[in-house]
């Protein structure tokens, strides 16, 4: 007790003395410090230059200045203009600074000045905030020195603009010369190889000469450099482009330039909030209410004005909730390779990959308004080059992507300019922070408006304007404690079920070690198996169909819900990622049952996404690929066919059935008795189900080498409108087998096998019974048959064919087997043909799939793509079948944790943004699809024939 009294009458005198020095100082003489900047190695910024110190001194105030030798100003110049040079700053009861301050070199009940970086709540800034509550001091932070309507009186706004132009300019030149393009940008430095601005401005009219000369490479062709806002920002990086030769156009007109402008000079345009935010109800806009609400609005920049944007120079500030001008999906949009049938290229002058070649985000707010810039460059390395379809970031200008600029200290760059122009704004605003005295309560500081609402903290707490930041705080503690030790990942994955496809899932999740997985199933081996094989991931034993509640547990605490369940089960794990606004992805057919979801899941504002296995899946990535293609091109689609099957390898297909299961055997078997539909030459096609689809079955001579047949699958005719071919004569997706499995499974059918309503004999707590025995029961016969009498009566049941027959015998039907009763014929026979048409160890499965698409071109010429895609299983690690479901499963679930994918409700892998990153990641996996071409001058013309792997 007597050692606590003791420090409390210290802390008590060290108190009384901190008042008398701030009292003796305010009101014998003035005094204000300026600390060394010690915040980067770049930074050589003071908040005042020596003309303030100057005028400071002359009118009586005692300007403390500590020593740096970095500073861009000397020490000699503040000492010539009367300031005092010392280490010691102690006497000053005002210190400013430029940057955040170290915590141990905090002075207590000091008012401080300087750009803290708080009032976002910052995570790494927090331990400052606190140290400033803890110590008393009475913070200033020149960000929120603002007039009435919050525009900032005390910035470095128009210097970042001058700063982060240079800039871009300077990494421009190196990036088209990456691209095969010398240009006069080339002879354009980083801005901080200038003594000062007038140097700058010197080598960009040197380099805007050249331009105006008609030095740029034409291949280039109109360059555009488009400004968001209006405000300090963009004016100084705007007068940074006027000395080159340039024009400004308006927003209306960015189109037109960008299409048929000139390449001796360059055009600006500057897009302000009204071009680009709409009212999201009604199409209007109101500043006053995008302030307030900007969730109300949504930004058409990435359609109106992007697409015509050859540089982007962004330096509005983004709040939290805004719009952003550029996300992640557009961006895969905005960067897709430019490519023209009609525009032979050069390789010694190439074209530019897109119209977007680099980014300047001055604004500098990682997975802001250009949600592409997640992490800001440094003055070090002040670039990279964004991939779209990889969502990565690259150091090499010789990547593929758009270069971005974003260091979040520009002015710092320019450190003299800088000084000037911000001690400038600063200047008249001195002798009012010099009235504070932060041992006094904050409601005593008479002060004005402009600096008294700067004031963060105060006495030991948050002053009235930015108590929110607590509460900011709370809600960052109380996310960050919803992660258990166990599970520290940023993104946790459920996975539901752990059979054929969930190891290459788990696999390509599991990669990125930020991502945590969980697997839930109902067989211990398998997830054990899984949860041995992969890091990160957690097993989780669970039935499924009947244990709904503690499934619910599981997906509330989770971000993602990958289902591998049955197709039946799906809408129910929907409607609980929907309760619980977890996004999902499954590979399944999007059901009518899952479609009904789909404004529910909007509302909740989640992505359940649907077929992203390989049929349905790769073979729509595939084929809207295709189709987009052709359309950007001015063509029309004539015709698609399309098939897809998973077979086993030809050298392990000598059995019966010509097949092997590599997924649930009850599935193969019931798509037989689908109906189906078709367009054939304009006239719909109904193939009748129950065995119609069989009898539909046709010759297919793609490729010739394996001997293939194939059957009509679902109803095709639906896919006119979804994959937006209407002008398609013939639509037609197929399932693919080797030839005679349409004469083996036709035997099966006949036989009345593949039903499903439950039979007698089969009831699983019935008595034994053999596959003999039922056999003979099916034909109506007593069970001691003999064989050779049971053989004639199945011969001409299933239409005296000898093949049929001998696949029943071969199939093990005639055996004395004892029968795995499963309730139904045909979920007692997918049992037994699961163990019968088993691969075998060392056995591999491959799948074919085949694109042809018809195209009719605007000069009157036609031609057919081909696309195969034909990828063999390794029996050492994944079957096709697993791979080409289980990997696009795992891409899809990955680019929707990382916002690539944004679209809410039931979605389909049918847009650009979505099929191209994935079939561009699946070829990292091996997974690759082949194209050829067969051209046409009229309908029995072939002029030739082009293989394009890719």
């Amino acid at each position: 007790m007597w050692k606590s009294r003791t420090v409390l009458c210290c802390h008590s005198n060290y108190q009384a003395v901190s008042k008398q020095i701030c009292r003796h100082a305010s009101g014998a003489k003035k005094v204000l410090a300026i600390r060394r900047e010690d915040n980067s190695v770049w930074e050589r910024r003071a908040p005042l230059a020596p003309s303030h110190v100057k005028q400071l001194v002359d009118s009586g105030v005692k300007v403390i200045v500590q020593q740096s030798n970095r500073r861009a100003y000397p020490m000699q110049a503040y000492a010539s203009v009367g300031a005092v040079i010392q280490e010691d700053i102690s006497e000053a009861p005002l210190i400013l600074g430029v940057k955040s301050i170290p915590i141990d070199l905090l002075q207590p009940y000091k008012t401080y000045a300087f750009f803290s970086h708080t009032i976002k709540a910052q995570e790494a800034n927090m331990p400052l905030l606190d140290a400033l509550l803890e110590k008393n001091v009475r913070l200033i932070d020149y960000e929120k020195m603002v007039e009435d309507n919050g525009r900032r009186i005390v910035a470095f706004g128009k210097m970042a603009g001058v700063a982060g132009m240079i800039n871009i300019l300077h990494g421009l030149g190196i990036r088209l010369l990456a691209l095969g393009h010398h240009t006069p940008f080339m002879h354009i430095g980083p801005a901080h190889n200038y003594r000062n601005t007038g140097m700058a401005c010197q080598a960009l009219r040197d380099a805007g000469y050249e331009i105006s000369l008609g030095m740029m490479p034409k291949s280039i062709g109109p360059l555009t450099f488009v400004f968001t806002g209006s405000g300090n920002v963009s004016q100084g990086a705007q007068e940074m482009l006027q000395n080159l030769p340039y024009e400004l156009v308006s927003p209306e007109h960015l189109e037109k330039v960008a299409q048929h402008g000139a390449t001796n000079k360059v055009y600006a345009c500057v897009v302000d909030m009204q071009d680009h935010l709409v009212r999201k109800s009604d199409g209007g806009f109101d500043p006053n209410e995008y302030f307030e609400f900007p969730d109300r609005y949504a930004s058409t920049f990435s359609v109106k004005y992007a697409p015509y944007t050859s540089v982007l120079i962004n330096g509005i500030y983004w709040a939290p909730g805004a719009p952003r001008f550029i996300t992640i999906p557009d961006a895969k949009t905005l960067l897709r390779p430019q490519s023209s049938p009609w525009v032979p290229t050069s390789p010694g002058c190439p074209n530019l990959p897109h119209r977007l070649l680099a980014i300047c985000d001055i604004s500098a707010d990682p997975c802001g308004s250009i949600e592409i810039m997640q992490e800001c460059t440094t003055i070090d390395q002040p670039f990279v080059v964004y991939d779209a379809e990889q969502n990565a970031s690259y150091d090499s200008f010789r990547s593929d992507g758009v270069l971005v600029c974003s260091v979040d200290n520009m002015p710092a760059q320019l450190p003299l300019d800088a000084t000037d122009f911000f001690g400038h704004l600063l200047l008249p605003h001195i002798n009012d922070m010099l009235k504070s005295d932060a041992t006094e309560p904050f409601d005593k500081f008479d002060t004005t408006a402009t600096v008294k609402n700067a004031v963060i903290t105060s006495n030991g707490e948050l002053t009235p304007n930015f108590k929110y930041i607590a509460e900011l705080r709370r809600k960052n503690r109380e996310s960050r404690a919803v992660r258990t030790a166990a599970q520290e990942a940023e993104k946790k994955v459920l996975v539901l079920g752990a059979g054929f496809v969930s190891a290459p899932v788990v696999d390509y999740l599991t990669r990125d070690n930020k991502i945590a997985v969980t697997v839930a199933a109902q067989v211990k081996t398998e997830i054990d198996r899984l949860a041995k094989s992969f890091p990160n991931t957690t097993p989780i034993l669970l039935d499924i169909g009947r244990n709904m509640e503690e499934l619910e547990k599981l997906v509330k605490g989770h971000d993602l819900v990958i289902s591998l369940l049955p197709y039946s089960l799906h809408p129910e794990v929907a409607k609980l990622c929907i309760k619980h606004k977890c996004d999902m992805v499954t590979a399944s057919y999007r059901s009518p049952a899952m479609y009904e979801l789909h404004d529910a899941a909007v509302d909740a504002g989640i992505t359940i996404m649907n077929e992203v296995g390989v049929d349905p899946g790769i073979d729509h990535m595939l084929a809207m690929e295709c189709f987009d293609d052709v359309k950007e091109h001015g063509g029309k689609i004539s015709s698609f066919v399309s098939w897809c099957g998973g077979l086993p390898a030809p050298e392990y297909s000598a059995n019966p059935l010509r097949y092997k299961f590599s997924w649930s055997p009850r599935g193969v078997l019931l798509t037989l008795l689908n109906s189906a539909k078709y367009l054939q030459d304009n006239k719909v096609v109904e193939v009748p189900g129950n065995g119609g689809l069989l009898e539909s079955t046709r010759e297919l001579d793609f490729l010739p080498g394996f001997h293939l047949e194939g059957y009509p699958n679902r109803d095709s005719t639906m896919y006119a409108e979804m994959y937006g071919i209407e002008t398609a004569h013939t639509i037609l997706r197929g399932t693919i087998r080797y030839h005679g499995f349409k004469q083996a499974a036709t035997g099966l059918l006949m036989m009345g096998l593949i039903d499903l309503s439950p039979h007698p004999l089969l009831h699983p707590g019935g008595p034994d019974i053999t596959w003999r025995e039922l056999m003979c029961e099916l034909l109506g016969q007593k069970k001691d048959i003999w064989l050779h009498s049971l053989k004639d009566l199945i011969y001409e049941r299933v239409g005296k064919d000898d093949v049929r027959l001998q696949c029943i015998m071969d199939l093990g039907l005639l055996s004395e087997t004892l029968i795995d009763k499963k309730g139904s014929l045909l979920d007692s026979l997918s049992v037994h043909l699961a163990q019968k048409l088993a691969y075998a160890s060392g056995e591999r499965d491959m799948i074919i799939m085949r694109h042809d698409v018809g195209i009719d071109w605007p000069n009157q010429s036609s031609e057919t793509r081909h696309i195969d895609l034909i990828v063999y299983g390794n029996p050492d690690k994944y079957t096709a079948m697993t791979a080409t479901v289980g990997f696009p499963t795992g891409i899809a679930a990955k680019m929707i944790l990382e916002r690539e994918i944004q679209l809410k409700g039931t979605v389909l892998p049918f847009t650009q943004d979505i099929y191209r990153p994935m079939l561009k990641r699946l070829e990292m996996e091996g997974i690759t699809a082949r194209e050829s071409k067969t051209q046409f001058l009229s309908q029995s013309d072939v002029v030739g024939e082009e293989t394009i792997a890719y």
